[in-house]
């Protein structure tokens, strides 16, 4: 069983920033797929960026440039670095961890984001 608790969400101006962070449970986290998903008030939840077990990379066409997903595996920890913050960017920001068929997700952590 993986538990994921995320962290780090909070109030922050435009233009600022925040760094999230997922802790892991278990024993699978440096061989899954890690995920920052995101959803906002009345939207569907979605994307925002990926890291693969080999450290590939994606992100959202909305974040790129202003958000860096990284891992640490020493750690069982994803983090999500969040800088040039938008309005837009305001939801509940939730952790997934993917290995084969099995999927995960933590309880989510509010980003508020205020013009």
């Amino acid at each position: 069983q993986v538990q994921l608790v995320e962290s780090g969400g909070g109030l922050v101006q435009a233009g600022g920033s925040l760094r999230l962070s997922c802790a892991a449970s278990g024993s699978i986290f440096s061989i899954a797929a890690m995920g920052w998903y995101r959803q906002a008030p009345g939207k569907q939840r979605e994307l925002v960026a990926s890291i693969t077990s080999g450290g590939s990379t994606n992100y959202a066409d909305s974040v790129k440039g202003r958000f860096t997903i990284s891992r640490d595996n020493a750690k069982n920890t994803v983090y999500l670095q969040m800088s040039s913050l938008k309005p837009e960017d305001t939801a509940v920001y939730y952790c997934n961890l993917k290995r084969g068929p099995m999927s995960y997700w933590g309880q989510g952590t509010q980003v508020t984001v205020s013009s």
